[in-house]
C-alpha cells in the first residue's frame, strides 16, 4: 500500500513522529515538496533528532529514503544533515538515500534575495530566509539550476553565468547590494555535486519500479495544507504544493498508485509567522500552551502562535486532500484545561460562514463561533488504549470526528515513539 502523510493545518502538526512510526512498515519514504524551511522532530528514547531535508525514516535500518523532484535542495544544508547523523553513528549510504536529479538547487543569491525582498514589503510574509521562494521562482521562470547540472561542469558554468548576469543587476540596482562573483559559487557548487553524485539519480523511475515490485511507499509532506501555494492562506504560504495533489508532480508517481491519505492535526491549532489566525489564544493561554507544547519552530526556533482547534479549517483540508484517516497529535497538551473550545464556524459582518473563506479580508477579521466542552483534567501520557482515555477526552475526539466527517486512527499523547494510541 502507498500512503501519504501530510498536515491539515499550518504545518508543525507532528508529522515527523507519525512518519517515523508508519515508515517502519513501508519500504521507501519520499519527501515530495518544500526545502530546509521545514523541520520534523523525532524522539527515540532520550535522543531527539531534527530533520530538515532527509525523511525521518532514515532512522530505521534498511529503509530507503528519497528526496523527490518537487523538493528544492540546499546542498550545504543536506551535507551537514548527513554529517550530523553520521557523527551520531547513523551511516547514510547511497543505497539508502536517493536524490532526484531534477531537484532544483538553492543558491547563495536565493537566500540573500529572500531577506532583501522581505525588507521591501509592507505586509511581511514571515519567510524563514532560507531562499526557498526565490529558488521556486527561478524554477517557474525556467532559469533554475538542478541537481543534475551540478554534475556537468559545462552546463553549470553556462547556467550560473547567465543567472549572475541577471541577478547582479537586481542586487546592485534594486537593493544596493554587492554583486556575486562567478568563480567562488561555481567552485563551491561543483564540489557539492561531486560529494552528492552517488545519491543523485532519476527517482521517478526508481519509485515506479519499486511499485512494480509490489513494495510500499510512504510520501511525506512538509508544512501543511494552509501553507499550500494554491489552497493556503495566500500570500502567507510556502512556495510549493503541500497538499496530497503535490505528491504526483513532486515525485513522478501517478495518482492511481496512491492508496490512502492520512492527515496530521494537533488537538489545538498553531501557526508560525504572519497571516490570519481566527482561533488564536489570548496572551495568557498562549504562553501556557506554547510552554507546555514546546511550540517553537524546529527549523527557526520561532515561537508558534497557538489557538483552539478550528474544525472549519481542518474540514476544508479533509476535502481537498481526500483524507482517509486522521491523526490527532499532542492531545496531552490539553490535559490540564477545565474547558476546551472547538471553532465550528466564523462570523463576519453578521453573516455566518461554515465553509473556509478565501477572501483575505473575511478571514482576517472573522470571529470564531465556538462550542465549549468540559476538559478531562487528568494526564493522558501513560495511556496506551483508546478505552482507557478519560471520558471527556474520548468525547472531544468523537466530536472532532463528527465535525470533520472522518475517523481518528492515531492519537499522540507525548513526544516519544511509544506515546501513541493506534485504534
Amino acid at each position: 500500500m502507498n500512503l501519504v502523510v501530510m498536515g491539515a493545518q499550518w504545518g508543525d502538526e507532528g508529522k515527523g513522529k507519525l512518519i517515523d512510526i508508519i515508515s517502519r512498515d513501508t519500504d521507501v519514504t519520499v519527501r515530495y515538496q518544500g526545502g530546509n524551511n521545514a523541520g520534523h522532530t523525532v524522539v527515540v528514547g532520550n535522543k531527539e533528532y531534527i530533520f530538515h531535508l532527509l525523511p525521518s525514516a532514515i532512522l530505521h535500518k534498511g529503509k530507503v529514503c528519497v528526496i523527490g523532484n518537487g523538493v528544492v535542495v540546499d546542498p550545504l544544508a543536506l551535507l551537514e544533515e548527513i554529517k550530523a547523523l553520521e557523527k551520531r553513528g547513523l551511516k547514510v549510504p547511497a543505497s539508502r538515500l536517493k536524490i532526484s536529479d531534477r531537484c532544483h538547487v538553492v543558491m547563495p543569491y536565493h537566500r540573500v534575495l529572500d531577506g532583501l525582498r522581505e525588507t521591501k514589503r509592507k505586509n511581511k510574509i514571515g519567510t524563514t530566509g532560507r531562499g526557498i521562494g526565490p529558488c521556486y521562482a527561478d524554477k517557474v521562470t525556467r532559469c533554475g539550476i538542478r541537481m543534475v547540472d551540478l554534475l556537468n561542469p559545462r552546463i553549470l558554468k553556462a547556467k550560473l553565468e547567465d543567472n549572475l548576469r541577471e541577478k547582479n543587476e537586481v542586487f546592485q540596482k534594486v537593493f544596493n547590494h554587492k554583486a556575486y562573483s562567478f568563480e567562488g559559487i561555481y567552485k563551491e557548487y561543483f564540489a557539492y555535486g561531486k560529494k552528492l553524485a552517488p545519491y543523485i539519480c532519476d527517482t521517478m523511475l526508481y519509485l515506479n519500479r519499486t511499485i512494480d515490485k509490489k513494495k510500499s511507499i510512504l510520501f511525506e509532506g512538509a508544512q501543511g495544507t494552509f501553507l499550500d501555494i494554491d489552497f493556503g492562506t495566500y500570500p502567507f504560504v510556502t512556495s510549493s504544493n503541500s497538499i496530497v495533489g503535490g505528491v504526483c508532480v513532486g515525485s513522478g508517481v501517478a495518482p492511481t498508485k496512491i492508496d490512502k491519505a492520512i492527515a496530521c492535526v494537533k488537538a489545538y491549532t498553531t501557526r508560525v509567522g504572519e497571516g490570519p489566525f481566527p482561533t488564536e489564544f489570548s496572551t495568557c493561554l498562549m504562553e501556557e500552551i506554547r510552554t507546555k507544547g514546546n511550540e517553537f519552530g524546529a527549523t527557526t526556533g520561532r515561537p508558534r502562535r497557538c489557538g483552539w482547534f478550528d474544525s472549519v479549517l481542518v474540514r476544508y483540508a479533509v476535502i481537498v486532500n481526500g483524507i482517509s484517516d486522521l491523526a490527532i497529535m499532542k492531545l496531552d497538551v490539553l490535559d490540564g484545561l477545565k474547558k476546551i473550545k472547538i471553532c465550528t464556524s466564523y462570523r463576519y459582518r453578521g453573516k455566518v460562514y461554515k465553509d473556509f473563506p478565501t477572501d483575505f479580508e473575511i478571514l482576517s477579521q472573522a470571529k470564531p463561533i465556538y462550542e465549549e466542552m468540559d476538559g478531562w483534567m487528568r494526564p493522558t501520557s501513560g495511556v496506551r488504549s483508546y478505552r482507557h482515555l478519560p471520558k471527556n477526552a474520548r468525547k472531544y475526539i468523537k466530536r472532532l470526528e463528527q465535525l470533520l466527517k472522518v475517523g481518528v486512527k492515531y492519537i499522540s499523547i507525548g513526544t516519544k515513539r511509544d506515546e501513541i494510541i493506534i485504534r
